[in-house]
């Protein structure tokens, strides 16, 4: 009470660092929080079901120049209705197609797919509209953004017609710009949704079919293969992500049932999950160290407050020595005055800590004032998570620094020469 100043600056360097920890815990819950519901939103729930070209020598005894091999339209029947825990199957079948509009051409991904596939794979509509039930069979497209500007790059496409092969299709709709995927919501694989070309699924298996020749060779030596496929794809949304694994493993045992070869794979995304999890333990883990490191300081500054103040106060304790005071009541009236500091800045570190949210909170808002464009995306949608094993830490690492680092200070103190310290001026 003396020195308020000294141990105010004492305790400050503990509240520091209690408080760093549990705002840096926070912070980094906060976006791991923020990644897993951003995975869980691009299909950490979701099991995909992909055709895989066989092994070659896997496809004797059919006709070497059509191939056919890949999911079924019997598969996906079979997947609705034997497996009860999902939520929803969609099937879809992809191609490599020409489009053409007079003397534009563009080389495209034509896609069968279902109303669904939009919301699977996150896609924007920038014009017109989607597929719905109603153009089931009828011969209209949505194209993807790249896919339009390379058709119509100074031109509204919407209600315009396009070749689509050899017929004539209406466009209805165009997607925004879509970031490529890497194995995560509908897609097994990374790829570009800026070059599609949507059309029904419907559509695609009366129009197009499931054989698609090519030509091979050139010249008079030429030749044709096929290949003959009826899904390209199927994606099981589980309703509960602890059931993933499981269903996965369902399907692999349903396919392996009617399929004499391996034309399939069966995906599973949640291993992001996972990888963001053990990320998430590991950003803790550095973030506790950078913390500890904080509190660690404030130890030291501690340690060097209480050595200052044995030296003086040495007559104090050679007065109390020469009264009967045991070298343990010196340790322990030194050890107590150093907790009560270390412990009054960890409560207080702990109270402004858990404070982080709204603190946080009220720094963006004033920033945003300011300047919308000064934070970046990540921290304009970042909202620090408490994690009370954090404030348990905090506490607990503050207490100890108290007695590790008063410790020292204590013994100096009990030690001292009691004549001599009598004699201290």
């Amino acid at each position: 009470m003396v020195q308020k100043m000294r141990a105010g600056l004492a305790a400050l360097g503990i509240f520091i660092g209690t408080t760093t920890v549990i705002w840096l815990v926070a912070m980094g819950e906060g976006v791991s929080h923020r990644a897993q519901q951003q995975i869980l939103e691009l299909g950490a729930r979701n099991v995909i079901v992909r055709t895989k070209e066989p092994n070659a020598g896997s496809d004797e005894g059919t006709n070497s120049r059509v191939k056919t091999y890949g999911l079924l339209r019997a598969d996906y029947r079979r997947i609705v209705e034997n497996i009860p825990n999902i939520s929803r199957a969609i099937p879809m079948r992809e191609l490599r197609f020409e489009l053409r509009l007079d003397n534009r051409t563009a080389d495209a991904k034509l896609v069968g797919c279902v109303e669904d596939y939009f919301e699977l794979n996150r896609l924007q509509i920038a014009r017109g509209r989607w597929l719905t039930a109603r153009d089931r069979g009828k011969k209209v497209v949505v194209l993807a953004d790249d896919t339009a500007k390379r058709l119509f790059p100074f031109e509204n496409p919407i209600g315009r017609t396009i070749w689509v092969g050899s017929e004539f299709y209406t466009v209805i709709g165009q997607t925004k710009p879509r970031t490529a995927s890497a194995a995560i919501g509908g897609s097994l694989d990374s790829r570009d949704y800026n070059l599609d070309a949507y059309i029904s699924l419907e559509t695609l298996r009366h129009r197009v079919g499931d054989l698609v020749m090519k030509r091979v060779g050139g010249g008079q030596g030429f030749d044709f293969t096929g290949e003959k496929v009826e899904l390209s794809q199927i994606t099981v949304e589980v309703e509960n992500i602890e059931d993933v694994d499981e269903t996965a493993q369902i399907i692999e045992t349903l396919l392996k049932k009617f399929h004499d070869k391996e034309d399939y794979a069966v995906v599973v995304p949640r291993e992001l999950l996972r990888q963001a999890e053990r990320t998430r333990a590991m950003f803790n883990v550095l973030l506790v160290v950078i913390a500890g490191i904080s509190l660690f300081v404030g130890g030291i500054g501690i340690m060097n407050i209480m050595l200052a103040t044995v030296t003086e106060r040495t007559r104090e304790i050679g007065v109390r020595r020469a009264l009967g005071a045991t070298r343990q009541h010196i340790i322990n009236q030194f050890l107590a005055e150093t907790v009560v500091l270390t412990s009054i800045g960890g409560l207080l570190g702990v109270l402004f800590g858990l404070s982080v949210g709204p603190i946080f909170r009220g720094l963006r808002a004033g920033i945003t004032m300011v300047s919308p464009d000064m934070l970046p995306p990540i921290v304009q949608s970042l909202e620090p998570r408490i994690a009370p094993w954090s404030v348990i830490l905090s506490l607990v690492i503050s207490l100890s620094v108290g007695v590790i680092f008063g410790v020292y200070p204590a013994r100096q103190a009990a030690h001292m020469d009691p004549i001599e310290a009598l004699r201290h001026e």
